[in-house]
């Protein structure tokens, strides 16, 4: 089942109880859909617990849906308050916001990957099939520059190994794309990556965007502000930025404003802890925070578009210049056999 799927269907459960529909009334509707089966027989368990007199926010949590924990908790707000509607939707719309991220980063890294690959796919063809064709100047090898020595002996070596260069490709690969799938793995490495240059920015203003999305969702939906910050810190995805962030927690709950501890752990902006601090003296803490994460949402999808301004040449030149090489040394190949054949 695709997230997609997941905040479709929640989105259409908010839809309807904006329309008047009662909760049971709503999952019974979804359990009825044709829906992914995952989502039937989850919302089919819902409908049960429901006619059980479980709250919604109860028998969501027990679902088995791959959920964050801000949904449930804005569904608990919700049903405090009586805007359960309203609530879900906020929920919906952060799920939106984090799949619509996620998606604009895979697209972003479809083109510079397909360049990579094909450099590899050359330069593999090449020490295959085109390189070994020239072998036999190797007995020449102490006439040999050392570049064209260097390029005739590693396309030998690939041609006469071929399947388990192949095997040892196909190996890494595997590897890299499980490792990439283990979370704590991947977060190290988007770790790493944030003290990066461009790349490094991008990553830390989405992070805090998402952060402030989910906080003041949270905040606007009557969370007391200890559980939202607690619930906001965990999705955040960088690591040195949760432990950060945990700190800003334990500042607020030992009395000091949101505002001071965040700019304490410099964890935004000047721009940041001027907007929290006018929303905590106003009481607008929440459209603050939502302004918050449009600035850097708008800020993150810049440094986006520069990065890939910057990747994309950057892969052709590496491309260039490993194929470049490899001409070269067998154009020096060549011209030292003519010459020591005249």
């Amino acid at each position: 089942m695709q997230s997609s799927d997941l905040i479709l269907a929640f989105h259409e459960l908010a839809t309807m109880l904006h329309s008047g529909v009662t909760i049971a009334d709503a999952v019974n509707a979804q359990s009825l859909s044709a829906h992914h089966p995952t989502l039937v027989s989850a919302f089919e368990q819902m409908g049960a617990g429901l006619r059980r007199g479980q709250a919604f926010s109860d028998t969501l949590g027990l679902s088995g849906l791959s959920i964050p924990d801000y949904l449930v908790q804005l569904v608990r707000a919700g049903e405090l308050t009586g805007k359960l509607g309203g609530a879900l939707a906020d929920a919906v719309a952060q799920m939106e916001y984090e799949h619509k991220l996620r998606t604009e980063i895979r697209n972003a890294l479809i083109y510079p990957s397909i360049l990579v690959l094909a450099g590899i796919g050359a330069v593999l063809l090449m020490f295959t099939f085109v390189v070994p064709k020239f072998a036999s100047l190797l007995n020449k090898a102490e006439q040999l520059p050392w570049l064209a020595y260097a390029v005739l002996a590693g396309g030998t070596w690939s041609n006469e190994h071929g399947l388990w260069l192949l095997g040892a490709v196909a190996l890494m690969g595997i590897v890299a794309f499980k490792a990439f799938r283990h979370e704590p793995w991947r977060l190290a490495v988007f770790d790493r990556m944030s003290h990066w240059p461009l790349l490094g920015e991008w990553l830390v203003e989405a992070d805090t965007a998402r952060w402030a999305k989910v906080l003041g969702a949270m905040l606007g939906n009557r969370v007391s502000l200890m559980r939202a910050l607690e619930l906001a810190q965990q999705g955040v995805r960088l690591p040195q930025r949760r432990l950060r962030l945990g700190e800003v927690s334990k500042a607020v709950r030992g009395g000091r404003s949101l505002a001071d501890a965040l700019e304490d752990e410099d964890a935004l902006t000047a721009t940041g802890y001027n907007l929290i601090r006018i929303g905590e003296k106003s009481g607008e803490l929440p459209a603050m925070l939502a302004s918050l994460a449009r600035l850097y949402d708008e800020s993150g999808r810049t440094r986006m578009q520069r990065l890939l301004i910057v990747i994309e040449p950057l892969a052709i030149l590496l491309i260039g210049s490993v194929v470049g090489t490899i001409i070269l040394g067998v154009v020096l190949a060549i011209t030292s056999a003519n010459d020591l054949a005249i």
